[in-house]
């Protein structure tokens, strides 16, 4: 943290010609709320690794490398460290860790206790009726999960069964209640009635949660204060954007690219299908450990008994394969433990979701394709002096164990090639249980994760493979990448798996013209 602040606050001196001081208060200008960093010891020259060091912020533990992002410096600026006049910083660095330890921070103490609860539960934070679904946007609200239309009744919410055909309130929430004066017949029975509707659920990872950090957050060139101004939204939200994924995302894109998504399509075929969606998501997360249901208990809102069935769609991408361990391929899922965690959650799952619903199973993705086309392109944090490639930055991570993931980001061949067989073998036992096991309440689908026929859509397209990646992370899916997946999974559902997407709705024109009666959209 320390290392990419002092980079962007040098790097801005540099574009604006001026003082340390003076970008120091530009970036204050920048953020929403003005903070207050040291600046002396910047002044000094040193790059954003020494400088970081000589303040305490990072350490070299004994036995351990000394982790750095940028070239070792030179000999002359380590002395200048153990100069007596260097020592005047110390007293400073209370202050540095104090500000380092951010729910310290009397302003952000409040909202740190909310993002706590949050990560803790899986739930929205603003939830006053219990039914774990917000009438707020963020801290697992409806960017998480369809909007609550009436936060004080616990059995309004999106995705249940109409309560007597809503002829009087819109208890699921999916603006279609009321009855037709000319008939006297209530709208949802109408329309609804044999419409096959379903809800759509995400269990995954961060790749699902749609992790992603604003490039123009560190890349001086395109910095202004528009840049931050989405970042108190993005913190309250884990720096996640699920209401642009792939599988749940529903607002248009303001991170480039375009939305397109699974509940999308479904909507779009069905309008009965308004709101019924969540994203159980989390980053850093195995999905399937031994106490799976627990946790899917506490998460999942959906009654067995008056809701509509689902589609659950269960994709962990890289997480059995990916951590930042330095013995890596021992800390990896093995296949016996995915084969008995899955099946127990898919167990969970077969005695709470409603009866005609549907698992898919996505397997892992063939991650070398972040080596191959990102190792030597200029991370946003060199683009200024063409100093720090991606190499450099999972290097760096690596070095501090917080690598995503150690397996991939390496330029070590055969650990690479090593951590895509394990990651086949998993995605092989996921296909295996789709081919063989039943269930009372749902079928079960597999599919391979559509890496390979993204990037040669995206090729036709005119675009580049580099491009389906974050490129602050250099590990996650693109905007670009989840809204061409969306489109392959589409019609390969479609072509193999018509059932799981039910039918289209004759009567959309009619509900769309009810939704612009009752001002909504």
């Amino acid at each position: 943290g320390c290392v990419l602040v002092v980079s962007v606050i040098e790097q801005l001196a540099q574009w604006h010609n001026s003082t340390v001081k003076a970008a120091v208060e530009r970036l204050c200008d920048y953020i929403p709320g003005k903070y207050q960093i040291i600046h002396h010891i910047i002044d000094k020259e040193m790059n954003a690794d020494v400088v970081c060091h000589s303040l305490r912020l990072c350490k070299q533990d004994p036995g351990q490398p000394l982790c750095h992002l940028y070239s070792p410096p030179k000999l002359h600026h380590l002395c200048e460290l153990m100069h007596p006049s260097t020592f005047i910083f110390l007293p400073l660095q209370k202050s540095f860790m104090g500000f380092s330890r951010v729910c310290a921070f009397p302003p952000l103490a409040n909202l740190c206790e909310k993002i706590k609860y949050v990560l803790r539960n899986k739930l929205p934070f603003e939830d006053f009726d219990g039914d774990k679904f917000s009438t707020f946007p963020t801290l697992r609200g409806y960017h998480w999960r369809g909007r609550d239309c009436d936060d004080k009744n616990t059995t309004v919410y999106p995705g249940r069964r109409p309560d007597n055909w809503d002829a009087k309130s819109d208890s699921n929430c999916n603006g279609i209640w009321g009855v037709d004066p000319k008939d006297g017949i209530p709208y949802e029975e109408k329309f609804c009635k044999g419409a096959d509707s379903k809800g759509v659920v995400l269990l995954g990872d961060s790749a699902g949660a749609h992790f992603h950090i604003p490039p123009e957050w560190m890349t001086v060139m395109q910095m202004s204060a528009k840049s931050f101004a989405n970042l108190p939204m993005a913190f309250s939200d884990e720096l996640d954007w699920p209401q642009f994924s792939e599988i749940t995302g529903f607002l248009n894109s303001t991170i480039g690219g375009w939305t397109d998504s699974l509940y999308l399509r479904l909507r779009k075929r069905n309008h009965c299908n308004h709101r019924d969606l969540q994203n159980i998501s989390q980053n850093g997360i195995v999905y399937f450990p031994i106490n799976m249901a627990p946790y899917l208990s506490f998460s999942l809102a959906r009654n067995q008994l008056l809701d509509n069935p689902a589609i659950v769609v269960y994709a962990t991408i890289g997480n059995d394969v990916c951590n930042g361990e330095r013995d890596t391929l021992a800390h990896m899922t093995t296949p016996k433990e995915m084969l008995s965690n899955v099946v127990q959650a898919l167990q969970y799952l077969d005695s709470h979701l409603p009866n005609g619903s549907h698992v898919i199973l996505t397997g892992l993705v063939d991650g070398r394709f972040l080596w191959d086309n990102l190792h030597d392109r200029y991370h946003p944090l060199g683009q200024l002096n063409k100093d720090v490639t991606y190499s450099q930055l999972y290097s760096f991570l690596d070095c501090l164990q917080v690598s995503p993931c150690s397996g991939w980001l390496t330029p070590n061949e055969t650990l690479r090639n090593l951590t895509s067989e394990r990651a086949l073998q998993l995605s092989n036992v996921l296909k295996e249980i789709a081919r063989s096991e039943k269930f009372a309440n749902f079928d079960i689908f597999y599919m391979d994760f559509p890496l390979r026929q993204t990037a040669e859509e995206w090729r036709k397209m005119g675009g580049e493979p580099w491009q389906l990646i974050e490129p602050v992370d250099g590990f996650h899916p693109s905007q670009i990448a989840a809204a061409l997946g969306t489109g392959i999974t589409w019609q390969k559902a479609l072509h193999e798996w018509p059932q799981v997407l039910g039918k289209e709705n004759p009567f959309n024109d009619q509900i769309e013209a009810i939704f612009k009666d009752q001002g909504g959209h």
